[in-house]
């Protein structure tokens, strides 16, 4: 009992000498400084006098490297044979694409990743065609994604039915060349093929996007080789994986 005494008397000791101390602090400094030195005393900020920054949208839109436009969908089938709609041919290799786009650490955006047509969302062009306000609606992405390069999924058609293989369209720049011998080089690999890239200067989106886009026409539904290969999946995942290939290689060189 007389330990325990002596330690509550110790404790007791200590406790008021602690106190002095803080009560002489305490004293001392409220002499010598001003009271609105204490936190909450401190001169408070009108918020509404303070200029404010304009918001900023930027971040709530996505970003990525690559934009894959999945050509046509919904009403718009594109080219066709018998029951065989391209729409569904490039929404197919366009998931892929995007895939292992992601896996190899490439950032992509689908403008579309089910079967609709992108004018259905067009809501600001008055255009009564709705081919017009499908491909508005398609280069407008292109301003309010925040991307690098766009890439077109699309499948060929031709009244010869000789006519076979991949074909890469570009704009009349140097970086949407570069990006199209690119995918070419890599799509005539995979195939066996030997085309070169050409310049498509009829086509609507590679005069209006401003950054480096390619068509990437996989083959022709009208040639019956070409029809086999873009209806298997296995087929289908060789074509993505030469895309991926040339977008890989061209953002290397750049």
């Amino acid at each position: 009992m007389m330990e325990y005494r002596s330690g509550r008397g110790v404790w007791t000791r200590l406790f008021l000498m602690f106190c002095s101390v803080v009560f002489c602090s305490f004293t001392l400094g409220s002499a010598n400084q001003p009271a609105a030195a204490y936190p909450l005393d401190a001169p408070a900020t009108d918020v509404h006098l303070q200029a404010e920054a304009p918001p900023s949208y930027q971040r709530a839109l996505p970003s990525a490297e690559v934009l894959i436009d999945v050509g046509h969908g919904g009403i718009d089938g594109g080219a066709h044979h018998e029951d065989i709609l391209e729409k569904d041919i490039n929404l197919a290799v366009a998931k892929k694409l995007y895939l292992l786009l992601s896996a190899n650490g490439i950032r992509a955006i689908l403008n579309r990743d089910a079967d609709y047509a992108l004018s259905d969302d067009n809501r600001w062009n008055p255009s009564g065609s709705r081919h017009r306000r499908d491909l508005s609606q398609r280069s407008q992405l292109t301003k309010e994604i925040q991307t690098k390069i766009l890439v077109s999924i699309h499948v060929n058609w031709a009244p010869d039915r000789t006519e076979h293989g991949p074909l890469v369209l570009h704009q009349n720049e140097g970086e949407s060349a570069l990006l199209a011998f690119c995918i070419q080089d890599a799509l005539n690999r995979k195939h066996n093929t030997h085309q070169l890239p050409r310049v498509g200067s009829p086509f609507y989106l590679l005069n209006v996007v401003k950054q480096p886009a390619v068509i990437v026409e996989m083959g022709f539904l009208s040639h019956e080789g070409d029809r086999t290969m873009l209806l298997d999946p296995r087929k289908q995942l060789q074509l993505a994986e030469a895309i991926s290939s040339g977008v890989r290689n061209y953002i290397l060189l750049r």
